[in-house]
């Protein structure tokens, strides 16, 4: 029995459309399964640790955006029921970053496809897919989670509006024991690879290699960024030199700063972020 975990609000509504169709090709597939609508990210996490305990659950299916598969990792982190998205959001990084269809056409995994392990990451014992970032990214985040529009337009406008205002900040980072103290206008750390919707900020960051990617943009002119920022949507940003990249399976950083991860906000730094290998199975394009 498959579990349909649907956020019907997901992508100004693009969810509960999005869900209709899966209904529809479940049935033409024959794959039977039993549906779960939560009105809130935590209401479905109640509900899907009450059917998980009931037992019986080949896998879960998530028809949202990257904040519902967020709120869905939390339970089914180092379970071994494994986790298909089913892309409805507005940003759909997780389904990026696997390299599976966007579509219903992602169903065909379930029967056609193995599930693998997978890295997850956990920032202040919050697991995480994609990226954890702090500095401008994250002030842009705030100014347009206070904005009434739904759609991804306000975004670009939270960010025109912070850039003439945004000031770098000095972080104390460290990385696997070592430790150092950087200017930066903007920290990302990636277990996965973009953000935003396809903004590979950490292009190089491998879903199953044990470790995160730490990217720095150090300090440029507000005229230097906005020439640079483009480049991040095919990850050729890191070629800038103000931008550095790390590895490691441990980080820290700290500073007068907020942090988001997956798109969810944390709160203050400091940030305590980790790698756990092999913590979620789910499907993922290695071609």
């Amino acid at each position: 029995m498959y579990l349909l975990v649907v956020n019907p609000t997901s992508g100004g509504g693009k969810g509960a459309k999005v869900a209709t169709a899966v209904r529809n090709e479940l049935e033409i597939l024959k794959l039977g399964y039993r549906e779960l609508v939560g009105s809130s990210g935590e209401s479905a996490q109640a509900l899907l640790r009450e059917a998980i305990d009931r037992g019986g659950i080949d896998a879960v299916i998530v028809v949202g955006g990257d904040g519902m598969i967020n709120h869905v990792l939390q339970i089914l982190a180092n379970t071994e029921i494994p986790l298909l998205p089913i892309a409805a959001g507005t940003g759909n990084d997780f389904v990026r970053t696997l390299g599976i269809p966007m579509g219903i056409n992602a169903l065909k995994l379930l029967s056609h496809s193995p599930a693998e392990a997978i890295d997850l990451g956990r920032v202040n014992g919050r697991f995480f897919a994609n990226i954890v970032s702090t500095g401008f990214d994250s002030l842009v985040n705030e100014r347009a989670n206070r904005m009434k529009m739904k759609n991804r337009i306000k975004y670009n406008l939270a960010m025109v509006i912070e850039l003439p205002l945004f000031r770098p900040k000095r972080y104390q980072i460290e990385i696997d024991g070592k430790h150092f103290y950087s200017e930066a206008m903007l920290i990302a750390i990636g277990n996965g690879q973009s953000y935003g919707g396809g903004m590979r900020v950490c292009p190089g960051a491998n879903l199953q290699d044990g470790t995160l990617d730490l990217m720095i943009l150090e300090p440029v002119s507000k005229l230097e960024f906005l020439r640079v920022f483009p480049k991040v949507y095919k990850g050729t940003h890191i070629n800038h030199p103000k931008v550095k990249i790390l590895k490691g399976k441990e980080i820290s950083v700290n500073a007068t700063a907020v942090a988001y991860a997956d798109g969810e906000r944390i709160g203050q730094l400091p940030i305590q972020v980790d790698s756990l290998k092999n913590s979620i199975y789910t499907w993922i394009n290695n071609g």
